[in-house]
């Protein structure tokens, strides 16, 4: 796998495990932890993901960046579980209508470890794996349709092309002075002026790559080849091992605490 696409990504045997790999381990917590709601679990996960933060190739400046996101909707979200979740318990504190319950404290801090943990690695999955490299495996290894996989991939290798227009819209609008000291409405349609040029933008391109594309034989009948096999080795089966092992332990850490609770139960 080819990591050229980002700089601040140093090969590991994260980095260069199959996307397809990455893409079950990131699911398989995912989905154990979306089975309950306690902090129990959510925090063994999220402990044993930092222990293998290190390994993933990722700089910590990247890595937080990439994160913040996440850091700011996972307080966000247990705020609101906190003042308007279900009470039980002890009330704690109390804010006219909303009351601060033991029980509603808990929930709110099982969600904010909670959204934390799911988020980290679907994070490192998004920032190690060329997008090549996930169209490659998500055809080879998969089998899905190999034209929806290469216009998915086609239009993902546009949003930075896109970003860099959108960039080019605002600096040539200042330049002509528009959207100087109108306020907050002028500012309003002058986004929208903005966004409504980079959608145009946008479809020409689309449409001038949709037919390069087919000139070039991308949605031809048949079977096709590949430039660049998606193989699985030995570090694929370790990471995948390794992602039961974290779920694992998750819910049999919330089992023997006793707070474990099937939300379908």
């Amino acid at each position: 796998m080819s990591l050229a696409f980002a700089a601040h990504v140093r090969e590991t045997p994260v980095t260069r495990a199959n996307p397809v790999t990455k893409l079950f381990a990131a699911l398989a917590i995912t989905i154990v932890l979306l089975l309950s709601v306690d902090w129990v679990s959510a925090a063994t996960a999220l402990a044993l993901e930092l222990l293998v933060v290190p390994f993933c190739g990722l700089t910590a400046p990247a890595l937080l960046k990439r994160l913040t996101p996440v850091l700011i909707a996972s307080p966000t979200a247990g705020l609101v579980t906190v003042l308007i979740g279900e009470d039980s318990g002890r009330v704690l504190l109390g804010f006219g209508p909303l009351d601060v319950t033991q029980g509603s404290l808990s929930s709110g801090v099982a969600i904010v470890l909670r959204v934390l943990a799911v988020g980290l690695p679907g994070v490192v999955l998004l920032a190690t794996t060329d997008p090549t490299d996930l169209a490659d495996a998500l055809a080879q290894r998969l089998r899905l349709p190999r034209r929806f996989v290469l216009g998915a991939l086609a239009g993902l290798r546009l949003v930075g092309v896109m970003v860099e227009e959108w960039r080019v819209l605002a600096m040539a609008r200042r330049a002509r002075g528009v959207g100087d000291h109108q306020g907050v409405l002028g500012g309003v349609r002058v986004l929208a002026g903005q966004a409504f040029a980079l959608l145009v933008l946008a479809i020409r391109r689309g449409t001038r790559l949709a037919t390069a594309m087919e000139a070039r034989g991308f949605g031809a009948p048949g079977p096709r080849t590949w430039a660049r096999p998606s193989t699985f080795a030995p570090r694929d089966v370790v990471l995948a091992l390794g992602a039961v092992v974290v779920a694992a332990a998750s819910v049999t850490a919330a089992v023997t605490a006793g707070t474990w609770s099937f939300i379908l139960s």
